[in-house]
């Protein structure tokens, strides 16, 4: 393999300015920062051409190349036309999302899910478009493919990826910050007074939202006196119009809030509960268990191994099933041993580890500049 003391790198960070970055955005920030204390990295981001700061908040912690194109633009010629290619002084080209620059020097692709293959009725039929052309290059020209999980690295073999090129590094988790007081005014500016289970993310089918509503209207018929938190953007599809507005006194949307905020409602819930149909990782269940909050996920997805063991699992299609976890995960008997569990599993979960793990594909697969190289597996 060639000797690459200082390895120079190309990683696309756009995402950071979409509308809703959600989980791609939060992985690349993650890298970045790591990226940042590593002495044989020297990365650059690629985005296209704005002129303020990421819709995520904050500076990146990297230099930035702005190609002069709007981001459908530059989509479309990344995509299309393999231009404009951003290779000139990098060692390798890692795309942390569907959209790829062309570039002859070795390609690296992050894969979060492919859940568009198997519901793409949840998605616009650009969008199914996009990511279809997407693994397509993903297929032709990557040396090598990073996924968060077991469940993607299989979906990604099924879709016809070489199993040898595609390496699963697990997403990290950043430790809680956030104390007593900061939770105390969370509640009293959204005006939470009782327990609450709480779901975060971005509002759309796979999300499986109205299962959730049932599992809680369950609940209430019980006599449970708690409330149902809802954090995150409108999103898409008919869950948008289906919960804008409050089913229920007792359940409370609040919208896009900051990272704090956020913190604040993971470590102030009685229950965190991600009864996702699908996802690549599943990132919120391990930030509550940063905090030592009790999870209900779905069994049998991606979800359940990020929650390593540390979750009670459910079928996310029986409301009766995600009724009965939530009864169990909300008993007092059961907090203290969901809590330790939860904190356990967020304690081995490192993005120090994930970013190195993710360098050294990069390193490797920097090792061919052959022009026109054809990808094998790393």
């Amino acid at each position: 393999m060639q000797d690459i003391e200082i390895l120079r790198v190309a990683m696309t960070v756009e995402q950071c300015w979409q509308p809703v970055p959600g989980g791609s955005g939060t992985y690349i920030r993650e890298l970045a920062r790591e990226y940042a204390g590593m002495s044989d990295l020297a990365v650059t981001g690629l985005s296209a051409w704005h002129t303020g700061p990421p819709s995520d908040g904050g500076s990146l912690p990297l230099p930035v190349q702005r190609v002069r194109l709007p981001r459908t633009v530059l989509y479309e010629t990344w995509q299309r036309a393999r231009l404009p290619a951003c290779d000139r002084w990098n060692d390798v080209v890692h795309a942390t999302t569907w959209a790829i620059p062309g570039s002859r020097a070795p390609l690296v692709v992050t894969v979060h899910d492919l859940a568009f293959l198997h519901d793409p009725d949840h998605f616009t039929p650009r969008g199914v478009s996009f990511f279809q052309r997407g693994l397509r290059i993903v297929r032709e020209e990557a040396v090598a493919v990073v996924v968060p999980s077991e469940a993607t690295r299989q979906d990604c073999v099924a879709a016809g990826l070489d199993g040898e090129r595609v390496h699963v590094i697990p997403h990290g988790v950043r430790p809680a910050r956030t104390d007593a007081d900061r939770v105390a005014e969370f509640r009293e500016r959204f005006g939470l007074r009782r327990p609450y289970v709480l779901w975060a993310g971005t509002r759309e089918p796979r999300k499986n939202l109205p299962v959730l509503l049932g599992a809680f209207s369950r609940l209430l018929d019980e006599g449970a006196d708690m409330d149902l938190v809802l954090a995150g953007p409108d999103g898409w599809g008919p869950e948008r119009d289906r919960l804008t507005t409050a089913q229920s006194e007792h359940v409370r949307p609040i919208g896009r809030v900051s990272r704090e905020d956020l913190d604040a409602a993971y470590a102030g819930a009685l229950v965190f509960c991600y009864p996702s149909l699908r996802e690549g990782y599943g990132m919120p269940v391990t930030e509550a268990m940063a905090h030592g909050t009790p999870v209900v996920t779905s069994r049998g997805t991606a979800t359940e191994e990020a929650a390593g063991g540390a979750a009670l699992l459910v079928d996310p299609r029986d409301e009766t099933d995600v009724a009965r976890a939530l009864r169990e995960a909300a008993e007092e008997s059961r907090q203290a041993v969901l809590r330790e569990a939860s904190a356990r599993r967020a304690a081995v979960l490192s993005w120090a580890v994930s970013a190195r793990a993710t360098a050294d594909i990069l390193r490797r697969a920097a090792g061919d500049r052959r022009p026109g190289h054809r990808p094998r597996a790393i």
